[in-house]
């Protein structure tokens, strides 16, 4: 296993910090290599927020449901998906007939953007920076809109904390993802049944060494805590925000 696989099998979430800063240095190599991603066309339907203002930071530690780490974080980048600047160019600057953009456009700049983001958190990881993402930005669509000065073809797709982790944070087990024999489908998709399903939560506790618990009750432990939650409800709402001018005729 080489370096960049062991790395990738290693990374965890880290949302405890040293007090060491990011020099400059590093923060630059980190944003170069997310610029790196590939991207739909070399079009680069992305723009990344690099949240410098700490009053900044500690509102939208608020606003990311209540999260105090974010604040403390020494690096908060926020990756947004941005078809606004390349249909700027369009409007303002080339003679064509022009459109809005529209739901595919968003959907590539979602791509480009996460793709950007996940290139900055593996050279973070090879650089000894923690990092974690956080979902929680999609959240509050009206306030984030005004917090981070957001037009309208502009979405904040994740938000990423960065720095060095404290020693509990490297001790700390990774969490065990499920297998691939239970994630990958071959040529096309076939859905679970029941007793897959069953094993595939029973694997994962197995091979993380955990005790098998009853899997309805997870089940509806799960869909209670990550699907009719305040905050997922809150995310569905803000999505349909975000989503709002791609979807204007």
């Amino acid at each position: 296993m080489n370096e960049t696989i062991q790395g990738l099998f290693e990374r965890k979430s880290v949302r405890a910090f040293t007090q060491e800063k990011i020099d400059a240095k590093v923060k630059g190599l980190i944003l170069d290599a997310a610029i790196q991603a590939p991207t739909a066309g070399n079009l680069q339907l992305y723009t990344i927020l690099d949240i410098t203002d700490q009053a900044l930071k500690e509102k939208l530690a608020q606003t990311c449901d209540h999260q105090p780490f974010i604040a403390q974080a020494p690096m908060v980048l926020i990756f947004c998906a941005d078809a606004q600047r390349l249909f700027d160019g369009f409007e303002k600057l080339a003679n064509v007939e022009f459109r809005h953009p529209g739901p595919g456009d968003l959907l590539l700049g979602l791509s480009d953007a996460l793709i950007a983001a996940q290139n900055a958190v593996v050279a973070a990881h090879s650089l000894g920076v923690g990092s974690c993402y956080i979902g929680d930005i999609i959240e509050n669509c009206e306030e984030h809109r005004r917090l981070l000065n957001l037009p309208d073809y502009v979405v904040p797709i994740g938000m990423l904390v960065f720095g060095y982790p404290l020693q509990t944070q490297l001790d700390r087990k990774k969490p065990t993802r499920y297998r691939s024999t239970s994630m990958v489908r071959e040529n096309t998709y076939r859905r679970h049944d029941e007793n897959e399903l069953k094993e595939m939560f029973e694997t994962q506790s197995r091979d993380a060494g955990l005790p098998i618990v009853d899997f309805m009750k997870a089940l509806e432990g799960l869909y209670k805590r990550k699907f009719i939650s305040d905050f997922a409800l809150e995310m569905d709402r803000s999505a349909n925000c975000w989503f709002k001018p791609f979807l204007a005729k």
